[in-house]
């Protein structure tokens, strides 16, 4: 089980993907070797990958979440199918085994029956489904942001990770075809050194240098930390669907973005306007954030709850045998 060090790792990893370890080591009070050594255990072991990838947002495309109800006996070949389609994200069973939750990419504007038509398998195992889009995400991080409760930095800590970031500014724009070979070495392995990116490219370590400036600063490329809570004692994932009275959607969802517990909160075009996925240690901590934190926010008038029982995919990273692995070594 990874311990206080390594969770001090993860979480800055989380705010800086791409630091030196010489910087992650000052800031986590352990020599650089060391950090170096837990990190690459962390990542040979399958419990944490970076990942650079494309910004979803630069090239129109737009984020659904589909909640297909099935039988639970076709359930699992259906869901590992979905998992590995490069357009859907972020995949897992839950309520039981009965219910597929995912988040689905596609160019802004399809249309919903073609989304679905297109994106998702046909199969007798689908007894129901809902199709709703991903409006607005709250918070400063996204579904794999989340980094435990255990050991967090100080936020001193992190304005020494993070002050030197560049911060983009504006619309982020497509990157060039150019940049594929980039950006195909980086959702491989993210925190890849200039070197072995210049291997892969065939470019210069000054030209991979100058790239990921500019890719970054242009919010072209963004980096997901992934991570399985299951390996750093959270063993219960839920997501919550939410029916929040509109006139206070904003000030809700942004409430539930700075909760410790929550992974990913969205405002959605469905029935239930907010989805929030959720991680707690176990079922007492689970009813203690129900009962503490989220039934003190003023504005819910209802919600249902899918307890997650299998997790399959994460932004960048299939699930395999209780590792985290990129998609093309299952």
């Amino acid at each position: 089980m990874p311990d206080e060090l390594d969770h001090r790792i993860i979480h800055g990893l989380h705010c800086a993907p791409r630091v030196s370890f010489r910087r992650l080591s000052e800031v986590v009070g352990a020599s650089e070797q060391t950090v170096a050594r837990r990190y690459n255990a962390l990542r040979r072991d399958g419990v944490l990958r970076v990942v650079g990838l494309s910004n979803a947002a630069a090239d129109g495309r737009a984020e659904w979440v589909a909640r297909l109800r099935c039988r639970p006996d076709s359930v699992g070949p259906l869901a590992d199918s979905l998992a590995r389609r490069p357009e859907v994200a972020y995949a897992g069973i839950a309520s039981g085994g009965s219910e597929i939750i995912c988040m689905i990419r596609s160019p802004a504007g399809t249309a919903r029956d073609d989304v679905l038509l297109r994106r998702l398998p046909k199969a007798a195992a689908v007894l129901d489904f809902s199709l709703d889009l991903l409006v607005h995400t709250f918070g400063s991080h996204g579904p794999a942001g989340w980094t435990g409760r255990e050991s967090s930095l100080t936020d001193d800590q992190v304005r020494r990770l993070t002050e030197d970031r560049p911060t983009p500014t504006g619309r982020p724009l497509p990157p060039p075809d150019e940049d594929r070979p980039l950006l195909e070495a980086l959702a491989e392995d993210g925190r890849a050194s200039h070197t072995r990116l210049a291997e892969a490219t065939g470019w210069s370590k000054p030209r991979v240098a100058r790239r990921l400036e500019a890719l970054e600063a242009a919010g072209s490329l963004v980096y997901d930390v992934d991570t399985l809570p299951e390996r750093l004692g959270y063993e219960l994932n839920a997501t919550l669907w939410l029916q929040v009275a509109l006139p206070r959607l904003h000030e809700v969802g942004e409430e539930l973005g700075r909760h410790e517990e929550c992974a990913f909160a969205a405002a959605t075009s469905g029935k239930h306007n907010i989805m929030a996925i959720v991680i707690c240690k176990d079922t007492p901590d689970f009813y203690r954030y129900l009962s503490s934190r989220v039934a003190r926010i003023e504005g819910i008038n209802g919600y249902e709850i899918s307890v997650r029982v299998r997790r399959l995919k994460q932004a960048a990273s299939l699930i395999h045998r209780g590792r985290l692995i990129h998609p093309s070594l299952a």
